[in-house]
């Protein structure tokens, strides 16, 4: 397939997206702050168990949903980052370059503020990842409202930085927020690992297998102490992308039928049971504490400066050119709205601040959304002055815009 077709499907599912996920999270906070806050909470609560003989899953529908359905998920985005290091995006240096620099700077200086906020409580510092997110099918819901006016060379730009940011967050979730492990699981895991490395280098392509296994290693994974999101990565990078003969691709096959489910369904079902936040006896006070004002400013300052400056400094010194039919004005709005970090973000309060059992539960959605919220109306402001602007001026040569 085309880079430009798949490209352009994968910009169209997201961006319908990114407008499902303001829905269902505005719904969870209307009916969590209602007469029917009960239900909300009490849907959530629901204990959902699975149980083959001796081996039992009990939780809660909230880490159903939270450790199951986004196993799914994180398998998708494991799928698309196979497939952009091997015939995309990723697949060469010059390619990543500008994208890699803005993603590093797009995560470290997020969580350097929200560390100078609560470097005095240990406790709060455990949510230092949360500002380091961002949600992907937001930002390019948000993007795609400026429609042709913004060039499709950004817009490609802030998939790419998105993509390797989500690679930073699944990184940053198997070293930092891991429980004690189980050796027993851990090696079965492994097991599990190896047959589907083995089905690979021999070449089987029916998908069946591949989902068989997947599934059993999510569940090993689940009991081991390791987030079990990390199983749908794991088993991503395990299904091949290409085949012997004409047989079709197992991962293209795959990431298209994932797709539409997961961006139509599994995110904004994820949206809707994680942003209920109650606002009960919510006060200013409560949005200036240091966790909530961590990640906000964090998510809308850190961001901002993390990505556009490392942006900056890459094409300033001469290792990386802007995208083509850009200007800076259109950076900085992707920048600002690069601190969307909603779906992630919520995702990774969720294992920093446990609900029912952290203090902090719950302050980390406020700052989520607070930051979130604003990036996404100061971001789009801000590119969308910028394309006016540069609609306004001469065309350039791309020489010239990168100077």
């Amino acid at each position: 397939m085309p880079l430009r077709s798949t490209f352009t499907r994968f910009f169209q599912l997201e961006a319908a997206s990114g407008l499902l996920l303001i829905a269902a999270a505005v719904l969870a906070l209307v009916i969590n702050n209602s007469s029917l806050s009960w239900l909300y909470s009490g849907l959530l609560d629901t204990p959902v168990v699975a149980q083959i003989g001796a081996l039992k899953i009990a939780k809660p529908l909230l880490l159903w949903i939270n450790d199951g359905l986004m196993a799914l998920f994180f398998l998708l985005i494991g799928l698309e980052v196979k497939r952009e290091v091997l015939d995309g995006q990723l697949s060469k240096p010059s390619q990543i370059v500008l994208p890699g620099a803005a993603a590093i700077g797009g995560m470290v200086v997020p969580a350097l503020i929200y560390w100078f906020l609560n470097r005095d409580n240990p406790t709060a510092l455990s949510g230092w990842a949360i500002p380091t997110a961002t949600d992907i099918a937001f930002a390019l819901g948000v993007l795609a409202l400026l429609g042709k006016r913004v060039p499709v060379s950004l817009k490609l730009f802030l998939m790419t930085l998105a993509i390797i940011d989500d690679l930073g967050a699944i990184i940053i979730i198997a070293i930092f927020y891991s429980g004690a492990l189980s050796t027993l699981s851990l090696a079965l895991a492994a097991a599990c690992i190896a047959a589907l490395i083995g089905m690979n280098r021999l070449g089987v392509v029916k998908l069946g297998p591949y989902m068989i296994i997947g599934l059993i290693l999510w569940v090993c994974v689940l009991k081991s102490g390791v987030h079990a999101t990390l199983a749908g990565v794991t088993l991503a990078f395990c299904i091949p992308l290409r085949t012997k003969n004409a047989e079709p691709s197992p991962l293209l096959t795959l990431e298209h039928a994932l797709h539409p489910w997961v961006a139509y369904g599994i995110l904004p079902l994820f949206a809707f049971a994680n942003a209920g936040l109650s606002l009960s006896g919510v006060t200013v006070e409560s949005f200036t504490h240091d966790v909530p004002m961590g990640i906000a400013v964090g998510l809308l300052l850190g961001k901002t400066v993390g990505v556009f400056g490392l942006t900056w400094l890459a094409v300033k010194i001469g290792i990386a050119a802007l995208p083509q039919g850009a200007n800076w004005g259109q950076i900085m709005g992707v920048a600002i709205l690069c601190g969307i970090g909603f779906t992630m973000s919520l995702f990774v309060g969720s294992l920093a601040f446990v609900p029912g059992a952290s203090e902090y539960a719950g302050m980390d959605r406020m700052g989520i959304l607070t930051g979130s919220i604003l990036a996404a109306l100061i971001g789009y402001a801000v590119t969308a002055a910028a394309s006016r602007k540069s609609a306004a001026l001469p065309a350039l040569k791309p020489r010239e815009q990168s100077l």
